[in-house]
């Protein structure tokens, strides 16, 4: 979600105000005209049958026009008012969608969840003979995310917009602060590639509001690793440092 720049509702906040005083002197400069032309009239020169009609016209137009200068001031003072109410509720929301990001990415399973999934995922695939992939999302912010947006709210948007293409079968974890893992029971290198396809398509928009970059890589056993050590050391690669040597779960 694109934040609010402050500065620029400044700015078009006060060109309004400048608006508004531009039109109250115009109208009052008119009126004052109009006022003075009428001023002979009604009280040098008036017409003794019609004098009295004359100044009522007169001083009602003076009420009229300071009531619509008091108009316009109210109407600006009033859209004011109302708008910085719905920047409130907008800053409300903003914070939020920002604090249920938070909560989906806390309450998504961390890494040591992953080995144990990974480990019984391999076991499975090795004794029964089928295969498994695991699907890496790494991201990196672009030139105008910030660190707060592309931690929290890109990547709880990333993490609904994956899950809504995954199967019951299938399990993801966020195994850093930019790295998802995947696990795909049952799925050959084709299959993994193109879901991987899907998930760019789907990131899109993440993408798109975020200004985050997906990197999404494919690795299968057996074709591309022949242990569930290579798939562990794969994904420790891409770990931070604190992050890397974290105990795992025996595996064979």
């Amino acid at each position: 979600m694109a934040t609010l720049n402050r500065t620029e509702l400044d700015k078009l906040e006060r060109r309004e105000w400048n608006v508004t005083v531009l039109a109250v002197v115009f109208v009052l400069v008119l009126a004052a005209g109009l006022a003075l032309f009428m001023y002979p009239v009604v009280f040098v020169h008036p017409d003794e049958s019609r004098k009295w009609m004359l100044r009522v016209a007169f001083f009602g137009f003076c009420a009229l026009t300071l009531l619509f200068v008091g108009y316009l001031f109210d109407h600006q003072r009033t859209v004011s008012k109302l708008k910085q109410q719905l920047l409130s509720e907008l800053e409300r929301n903003v914070e939020l969608r920002h604090q249920a990001g938070l909560d989906l990415l806390q309450s998504m399973p961390d890494l040591n969840h992953f080995w144990d999934r990974l480990t019984m995922e391999y076991r499975r695939a090795m004794t029964m003979q089928k295969t498994l992939s695991l699907l890496l999302v790494k991201t990196k912010a672009g030139a105008g995310s910030s660190k707060q947006d592309g931690n929290t709210a890109g990547w709880s948007d990333a993490a609904k917009s994956i899950a809504r293409k995954l199967r019951p079968t299938d399990s993801m974890y966020r195994l850093a602060p930019d790295l998802l893992g995947i696990v795909l029971p049952e799925t050959d290198t084709v299959n993994a590639k193109r879901i991987a396809i899907r998930l760019q398509e789907e990131l899109q928009a993440v993408r798109a509001n975020h200004g985050l970059a997906f990197d999404i890589t494919a690795h299968n056993y057996p074709e591309h690793v022949k242990s569930s050590h290579e798939l562990e050391d794969i994904v420790k690669s891409l770990l931070p440092e604190k992050e890397a040597w974290r105990p795992a779960v025996p595996t064979t």
